[in-house]
């Protein structure tokens, strides 16, 4: 597959729950790909890489206000080297998440969504690695 058209990954971390998206063939824009448990999620980005390609992984990373770790930084820090042992060959990086799930309520309240429809499992958790995506593709124009 060319490069021009693998796609990058983003995913928000979570205990419960792992949100993920995908940028488009141009990688200019994230889109949602749902949200997964650990092997849920090896199934579909395996499933991803052999129809579409991916160049690289994008894992949010929760720094906080001063921008020190935290407790969940040494739980990204770990699963990071679980996802470059699981896909040997695709670089896994992480990106500053700090406040996407924050701001992927306060976009999901604003699009009009009712309460009910923002807390459905998984809608806030692929807003925000929507929004860790987006963030990183927009720092590489």
């Amino acid at each position: 597959m060319p490069s021009s058209h693998k796609r990058i990954i983003g995913i928000d971390f979570g205990t419960k729950r792992i949100g993920v998206a995908v940028s488009d063939p141009l990688r200019m824009f994230a889109q949602p790909l749902g949200t997964f448990d650990m092997e849920e999620l090896v199934r579909v980005l395996a499933r991803v890489r052999d129809e579409e390609g991916i160049e690289r992984i994008v894992v949010g990373y929760p720094l906080s206000d001063t921008g020190a770790e935290n407790r969940m930084t040494s739980v990204i820090d770990r699963f990071v080297v679980e996802l470059r042992e699981a896909f040997v060959g695709i670089p896994a990086e992480t990106f500053d998440e700090h406040s996407s799930s924050r701001s992927a309520m306060k976009i999901l309240a604003a699009s009009g969504s009712s309460r009910k429809k923002r807390n459905e499992k998984g809608r806030l958790d692929t807003a925000a690695a929507c929004l860790i995506l987006q963030g990183y593709l927009d720092s590489r124009l």
